[in-house]
């Protein structure tokens, strides 16, 4: 049981820094929002991009990870 966990954490640490690493920064400062930044930002479909699904992988593997961890620590 505990391998299962293990392997969830080693799993979930991996999508955390994968999809940490391949976000833009938040700031893209007057050029990004000249350019054209802010209507993906402030866009209908933030959620179907590629920010908005890395987001949503960030949030659900820290929720994995974070999880993982709490059963790892009650059943030690």
């Amino acid at each position: 049981m505990t391998i299962l966990f293990y392997i969830l954490i080693v799993i979930a640490s991996l999508a955390l820094i994968a999809s940490i690493l391949l976000q833009s920064g938040k700031s893209a400062g007057l050029s990004g929002s000249i350019g054209g930044g802010a209507e993906s930002i402030w866009g209908k479909s933030k959620g179907r991009s590629y920010e908005g699904i890395l987001s949503k992988v960030t949030t659900v593997s820290a929720i994995v990870f974070v999880i993982s961890a709490l059963v790892l620590t009650a059943l030690q």
